[in-house]
């Protein structure tokens, strides 16, 4: 069995502690899977290095640009030349991007 693939299937789901034990628990009874000393290990290491490794693989997910602030409203339309495009709703969507890994600073 590929050492990495208990690992990979916790991190890819991003496990709360309850998952955690049942998934270690079924790959220790499953034949080839782990052994319960590397079921402590996984365990241990996941709940030290939860966050880093979530927000990691988070990070090497994204493409160049991230979205980094939205607004949205809707209008309504009051003037027009044809009156049956009065009170149309018209969606109006702003979106802020911003290369990977920079801060943006708002005043």
């Amino acid at each position: 069995m590929d050492e990495s693939r208990p690992f990979w299937s916790i991190a890819s789901a991003d496990m709360d502690l309850n998952q955690l034990e049942a998934f270690l628990t079924a790959q220790t009874k499953k034949q080839g899977g782990i052994t319960s000393d590397q079921a402590a290990v996984l365990a241990k290491f996941w709940k030290n290095h939860r966050v880093k490794i979530h927000e990691s693989l988070v990070n090497q997910s994204r493409w160049d640009n991230v979205l980094k602030n939205m607004n949205w409203r809707v209008d309504l339309k009051s003037q027009s030349r044809h009156i049956d495009q009065i009170n149309t709703p018209v969606a109006i969507v702003e979106m802020e991007l911003g290369k990977n890994g920079q801060e943006l600073f708002f005043a």
